[in-house]
């Protein structure tokens, strides 16, 4: 099988990486047609880009973010197109991150370039059973085209090691990009709770309401939070590799309810104990107190007492760790998820 990764796609983030890996050690062969230039020349430049290898593959996959190209993609072939959509652009700007009123015309082109997008794919892939479901109400597309494909993490930067940490205190790990779902706010209110508890905080990233966050711990004086913007993915993985857990998204929107953050993998992966708020998309695939720990979303309360439970219970710290990394090697691998998306291109 020979597969041509289509668009406009960002070859660096995770997703994509994980998916055209995954086919690879599944030996299949990939060839990407991505262009990296701006404006319209972006499309001219996939156009020539695929006349050149139109003969050369059998089912095309459009990368994310992609429904820009998936349009394009159906006037440029007639072969099978798998469409990884991972969200839905009128969902993240009008209702999660509140960019555009959901009366405007902005809103309005989101909502038409998602419908679109999927209805001319031939097959659509989501992350969760939750997404699923939303996009199949909010669009009104036929369920039977969409697949489940969980998100994973980069095997090569996120993998267990030893823990080169000389912090005498609980080291708790985030990194985000601050907008509403992560909910960074109530892991602030955690930290304030636990101010006399000998834990620090390190929150790295950047984004929306990071300027907000960050008048709101100066404003109540917190001394346990340790603010890193962006830092290279590498880097990342070095902090969460120093710390004792790690944490999810708290955030109280209906798009948190619906995915399991790119985070959450990342951090099993390194065999760290992960505490997020429960979901009916996390309870697709993990069971609190097995192989993660859950608390009720937005409560700052539930999440300080969540966070003491963990610290004062080594056993229940290894277990959760432990038995997260073996989910993620079973279920969330790179060749893993290129094996499942192999099975649903051949369905």
């Amino acid at each position: 099988m020979v597969v041509c990764y289509f668009g406009l796609y960002n070859q660096n983030y995770s997703r994509n990486k994980i998916l055209i890996n995954g086919l690879r050690k599944n030996q299949v062969e990939v060839i990407e047609c991505h262009s990296n230039k701006k404006g319209l020349a972006k499309f001219w430049d996939l156009i020539v880009q695929h006349n050149k290898i139109r003969n050369q593959y059998d089912v095309m996959v459009v990368g994310f973010p992609g429904q820009l190209s998936m349009i394009l993609a159906r006037f440029v072939t007639s072969k099978p197109i798998v469409f990884d959509a991972f969200l839905s652009f009128y969902d993240s700007m009008v209702f999660d991150r509140k960019i555009h009123s959901p009366n405007s015309l902005k809103a309005l082109y989101f909502w038409f370039i998602d419908w679109l997008s999927c209805l001319l794919a031939n097959k659509i892939l989501l992350d969760t059973n939750e997404h699923i479901k939303y996009f199949v109400k909010t669009f009104n597309i036929n369920k039977s085209k969409f697949h489940r494909i969980f998100i994973g993490a980069d095997e090569t930067i996120f993998y267990p090691r030893e823990k080169n940490n000389k912090e005498d205190k609980f080291v708790i790990h985030f990194h985000g990009t601050y907008i509403p779902l992560q909910g960074i706010k109530y892991i602030i209110d955690a930290a304030n709770i636990l101010k006399n508890e000998n834990i620090v905080f390190n929150l790295i990233g950047s984004g929306q309401q990071f300027k907000e966050m960050e008048k709101y711990i100066t404003d109540l004086k917190i001394n346990n939070i340790n603010l890193t913007k962006f830092v290279p993915i590498e880097e990342v993985a070095e902090y969460i590799s120093k710390s004792d857990m790690c944490l999810g998204i708290f955030g109280d929107t209906d798009k948190a309810k619906r995915v399991i953050p790119n985070k959450l993998y990342e951090c099993i992966a390194m065999k760290k104990p992960v505490l997020t708020a429960s979901s009916d998309a996390i309870l697709e695939k993990f069971d609190n107190y097995d192989n993660i720990l859950l608390c009720n979303i937005a409560d700052s309360n539930d999440l300080a007492a969540k966070i003491l439970e963990l610290k004062n219970n080594h056993d229940l710290l290894d277990k959760i760790a432990e038995n997260g990394y073996s989910l993620f090697t079973k279920e969330f691998s790179s060749e893993v998820l290129g094996k499942k998306l192999i099975d649903i291109i051949k369905q």
